[in-house]
């Protein structure tokens, strides 16, 4: 990297910037239902944007090269944090998916598991580049075992947990990257036709054989299957409210600082309702405006680079952004069943929001390369 002089993506900063304005005004607007033991929710905000922006200093210190070289490390150690969950974590709201460092707050590894899977199986697709220049079918095979261990590994890890959100962002991440890496289209196919096949016989199991399905995989397991199914028959307090929050704030909203109706986890996973309470109809439009802009100018990015790692790396990127933004707005107006699943840069949470800004570190790099390389 050329250390004279670096290129700023200003573009991708400007809706960074106004994204996290909107983030520190509906944590502040939500403070209202939450704990005040949780302490001034905002100024944790900064301070986590803060340490994101050092982090981003520490990309470019170091070079993407570098994280990508250490994956396997990387990885093995979110892999030991994952296991180390199931045996010391306290277990909160029926899960195990924290650690609790008192007067610091929580740590959630699955956020950075998802780093770590991405830049894993970056650098697997990378070394398999290098090796085969011409590549058969056998050679695929072989690397679509290896890609499919990496995944499984910290899907199970993480599935005990249980945090079945993550698990569904480990899939996109590896097929977003299995995709713009180029292997056949045959695969894709064949692992489709699996997947139907093998939820056929799950969902079999589960509506035909109901006693059987809780011997092979536990009554909890059939309970967790049992509320998504019927998310919309058991919608509860929560979505209801959810809906009625926005349905009623009209076109403007109620004001900043006015959410009439209350429902649970406002300053994380419903923190979209709470926004769209506040600024309404509008509001949301531009809301979501800026995620669709911030999507398409990484998008941008990576068709404009030469390197095809950095493809990888966005197409990655992109997987995790875009899912995790459809399924948050569209759990909090009844179109997706409720999953803990944030909205990126705009809820409140330290792990979710470093391993955001951590992604984001990424893409202003392959910017910054980009430019010094035209």
């Amino acid at each position: 990297m050329n250390h004279k002089k670096i290129k700023i993506d200003k573009f991708l900063i400007v809706i960074l910037s106004i994204i996290s304005i909107i983030s520190f005004l509906s944590i502040y607007s939500a403070s209202m239902y939450l704990s005040k033991s949780l302490g001034n929710l905002v100024l944790k905000q900064i301070l986590w944007y803060s340490i994101g922006i050092i982090l981003i200093i520490i990309i470019f210190k170091f070079k993407l090269s570098f994280f990508i070289k250490i994956s396997p490390y990387i990885y093995l150690a979110n892999c030991l944090l994952l296991i180390g969950l199931l045996f010391f974590a306290p277990e909160i709201n029926g899960s195990k998916c924290w650690y609790v460092i008192s007067g610091v707050g929580s740590f959630q590894p699955s956020e950075f598991m998802k780093i770590s899977l991405l830049l894993m199986e970056v650098y697997i697709i990378d070394k398999f580049k290098n090796k085969y220049q011409i590549v058969s079918i056998m050679n695929e095979f072989k690397l679509l075992f290896l890609i499919t261990i990496i995944f499984l590994i910290p899907s199970l890890l993480t599935f005990l947990e249980p945090d079945t959100g993550a698990v569904i962002i480990y899939f996109i991440i590896t097929l977003f990257v299995l995709i713009v890496s180029g292997i056949r289209l045959r695969w894709f196919f064949i692992l489709g036709l699996i997947i139907a096949i093998v939820a056929s016989m799950f969902f079999g199991i589960y509506f035909l054989k109901q006693e059987l399905f809780i011997k092979l995989f536990g009554s909890d397991f059939f309970y967790r299957i049992d509320r998504v199914l019927n998310w919309k028959n058991g919608s509860g307090m929560q979505l209801e409210n959810s809906l009625l929050a926005i349905a009623s704030s009209g076109l403007l909203g109620y004001g900043f600082n006015n959410t009439p109706i209350y429902f649970p986890e406002a300053g994380t996973d419903f923190i979209f309702t709470v926004y769209s309470s506040n600024f309404g109809l509008v509001g949301s439009i531009i809301l979501i405006a800026l995620m669709i802009l911030l999507d398409i100018h990484i998008i941008k990015i990576a068709i404009e680079t030469n390197n095809n790692i950095y493809k990888y790396v966005i197409s990655g990127i992109i997987g995790i952004l875009a899912y995790q933004q459809i399924q948050n707005i569209s759990m909090t107006i009844g179109l997706l069943p409720i999953t803990g699943i944030t909205l990126p840069f705009v809820s409140y949470g330290g792990s979710s929001l470093l391993a955001y800004m951590i992604l984001i570190g990424f893409c202003l790099y392959i910017y910054n390369e980009k430019e010094l390389s035209n």
